[in-house]
């Protein structure tokens, strides 16, 4: 941005010249730190880091290519993993590149900005996760890659996230007016508490449902390390979304926060309908019935989480052990498998 170029004998940034937004301090300036959430988060996701070539696919290689029966998956099981991993493919892929493209341009804060490089280059190690399971199995990379074009439920989603990717295309866009806040809000909206905080539950559900059954358990691993991930972004996101209400309370107006309760109903829509697609006859332990209710129950917390009243009736969570899943510090044999909880050295406490 021309307007935050260094300048000779310009005054030193202080704390109360950063914002979220439309701020006119330099934004090379990471010190003195002002929003220290953003930096816990950027370095909880430094410890965090995982590679999924660093999982082994044995186990589920040897099951996919087991023919169905007691032993192996069933046909449905086959259908969800295929459509499930058919959404994440392309979806991570989007999501960085409105990181990258859209949202970086936009928040005018360095420390917040640190993050998102970090969670970009999370974003890409998702990516890298689908095409190593992709491989791995031996799938038709065609078929799974291209299934937001033909799965009805998986389009619908796409098109609906792309109504706030028009900033992606349009370089003239700026913010600074209460329209254009608004509509970056909304972009944030949609891509951390739907996309990332809504959409990617489902499969959480879905992948982890079998780990616990002992079915694809390196598919399983690697989507905890996910979750692990996913969890921070979505936090990241309410925490700017957050601060950016505080900083500009006139654009959480009335009619605004109407809107943004009508795309979380949306979205809570969409994501139900996927999960029919996904398990049109359920699978053992889960159907669609009860990931609808898992929805609407995430739909209402997200609300909470943004000040918001709920949009739907109060509903109960069908999945209680998804919460022991966020929580990552449990005990596994080291030398089976990779400890879910394993931050680098330099951040261990001895």
């Amino acid at each position: 941005m021309t307007e935050n170029l260094i300048e000779a004998g310009a005054a030193r940034v202080s704390v109360d010249d950063k914002a979220m937004i439309n701020c006119r301090a330099d934004v090379n300036q990471l010190l003195p730190l002002k929003y220290h959430w953003a930096w816990e988060k950027y370095l909880a996701g430094c410890n965090n880091a995982w590679m999924p070539t660093e999982v082994s696919m044995q186990a589920d290689i040897m099951l996919w290519k087991t023919a169905s029966s007691s032993d192996g998956l069933t046909d449905d099981e086959r259908l969800m993993i295929k459509r499930n991993l058919g959404f994440f493919a392309t979806s991570e892929s989007l999501v960085a590149n409105n990181i990258v493209l859209a949202v970086y341009r936009h928040l005018t804060n360095p420390e917040c900005r640190q993050y998102l490089l970090r969670q970009a280059f999370e974003e890409a190690v998702h990516t890298h996760t689908f095409q190593y399971i992709c491989e791995s199995l031996g799938l038709d990379d065609g078929e799974l890659f291209n299934m937001y074009r033909e799965i009805p439920s998986i389009t619908d989603k796409a098109a609906w996230a792309l109504q706030f990717t028009q900033h992606l295309e349009d370089p003239e866009f700026r913010t600074g007016t209460p329209e254009t806040d608004q509509a970056f809000l909304k972009d944030l909206v949609a891509f951390y508490v739907v996309f990332e905080g809504m959409w990617f539950y489902t499969g959480f559900a879905q992948i982890l449902s079998l780990g616990r059954r002992n079915k694809m358990v390196g598919i399983a691993e690697q989507y905890q390390y996910i979750l692990r991930d996913e969890s921070i972004h979505l936090n990241f996101g309410i925490d700017a979304i957050n601060q950016i209400k505080i900083e500009n309370p006139h654009l959480w107006n009335d009619v605004f926060q109407k809107e943004v309760r009508t795309m979380l109903a949306e979205g809570c829509e969409l994501e139900i309908a996927y999960g029919r697609d996904t398990m049109p006859n359920g699978i053992l332990g889960l159907n669609s019935e009860l990931c609808e209710q898992y929805m609407r129950f995430i739909t209402n917390r997200r609300c909470a989480q943004l000040g918001l009243e709920p949009v739907w009736e109060p509903a109960e969570n069908p999945f209680p052990w998804m919460s022991e899943m966020m929580d990552l510090k449990k005990e596994k044999n080291f030398f089976e498998t990779r400890v879910i909880e394993y931050q680098n050295g330099g951040s261990l406490e001895w």
